[in-house]
């Protein structure tokens, strides 16, 4: 049922003028729990897609070679390996290889080793030429077998008869007991339960270890306190403005060789002046504030400095005056200014 199922979403896509050239399982997906399509298996990722043919004018595209590989090595086709252009038969190739992947729990080709990368996938593709098809199938029904034949002898712009192919399917079923009766291996897990038991988060219901510790990536991001130090959620203002720790008293100058060495602590570092005299000054360094510095700060930029920081200093540490207008000025500003 999961083939006819998976063949029948391959035949859609083919309808609409795309080939997938990228089948493997992990693209096919189960429809989500306790919906209508809990059943229907669903394909997504159409990052390799390609339009095989003009939708308008139906025209095929041409046969080429020398191609870069594009798809999953385990499930590619052989015609992929050899870098032949790909079409509907390739994706009903790699298909038949998952069916047989899902049927043997691995395929032939898998666990083989390649200094490179391309050495491994040309090892793959000489697998796959070398493995008789009833070899692969051996122990399955024989439909499989079928199936694997036909969709290797198309040609590379003929149409496969998925009818065909649906209807094989439909036989095996019926050869070795079975009942289409749409019942799902998945609708039994959980002693019967399916997906049932699972409608709870993977953090609440662990399936595998149900007394474990979750881990980080499976706690609740909100609402819940983590281990450790971490950040309280709210910070109040009154934390936000609360004093900081005073920080470390600095070396007092003349306290041992301290002044020799100028970037040492409580040195005296040379420091220009803004001031008209533009001369080296010599500032001690300022004590640190027990103040959370982001207190009284605005949206802006300061829009007026402190008298401190406009006034210059001079040699004594004292605010310089500034110089008084000559009488040249008071009348050139008179005439000016009215």
């Amino acid at each position: 049922m999961v083939a006819k199922q998976m063949l029948s979403r391959v035949q859609t896509i083919h309808e609409k003028n795309l080939i997938y050239r990228d089948i493997k399982p992990d693209n096919f997906l189960i429809g989500r729990p306790n919906t209508k399509a809990a059943n229907v298996i669903h394909v997504v990722d159409f990052g390799m897609a390609k339009q095989y043919r003009d939708p308008k004018t139906k025209q095929h595209i041409p046969y080429r070679e020398r191609k870069s590989l594009s798809g999953t090595a385990r499930y590619m086709s052989i015609n992929t390996h050899l870098g032949r252009e790909q079409s509907r038969r390739d994706d009903l190739e790699a298909l038949g290889h998952v069916f047989m992947y899902f049927l043997r729990g691995g395929l032939p080709w898998q666990g083989l080793k390649a200094a490179t990368n391309k050495q491994k996938y040309e090892k793959i593709g000489e697998k796959k030429q070398t493995t008789a098809i009833k070899d692969l199938c051996d122990g399955f029904p024989e439909e499989f077998n079928q199936y694997l034949s036909y969709v290797r002898n198309l040609g590379f712009e003929d149409t496969p008869d998925y009818d065909y192919l649906r209807d094989l399917f439909t036989q095996a079923l019926k050869n070795t007991g079975e009942v289409e009766d749409g019942e799902y291996d998945w609708m039994k897990l959980n002693n019967g339960k399916g997906w049932e038991a699972m409608k709870q988060h993977p953090s609440q219901h662990m399936l595998h270890q149900p007394n474990a510790v979750p881990g980080a990536s499976q706690r609740e991001l909100h609402g819940t306190t983590r281990g450790g130090n971490t950040t309280p959620g709210h910070l109040t203002a009154a934390r936000l403005n609360a004093a900081q720790p005073a920080p470390p008293s600095p070396i007092k100058p003349g306290v041992g060789k301290t002044r020799d060495r100028p970037n040492a602590p409580g040195a005296l570092a040379p420091k220009r002046n803004s001031g008209a005299a533009g001369g080296l000054q010599e500032v001690s360094t300022p004590a640190g504030s027990t103040q959370a510095q982001f207190q009284n700060s605005s949206n802006n930029l300061p829009q007026r400095m402190s008298a401190a920081q406009q006034s210059p200093l001079n040699q004594n540490g004292r605010a310089s005056e500034q110089p008084q207008p000559t009488a040249m000025q008071k009348i050139m500003k008179a005439l000016c200014c009215g």
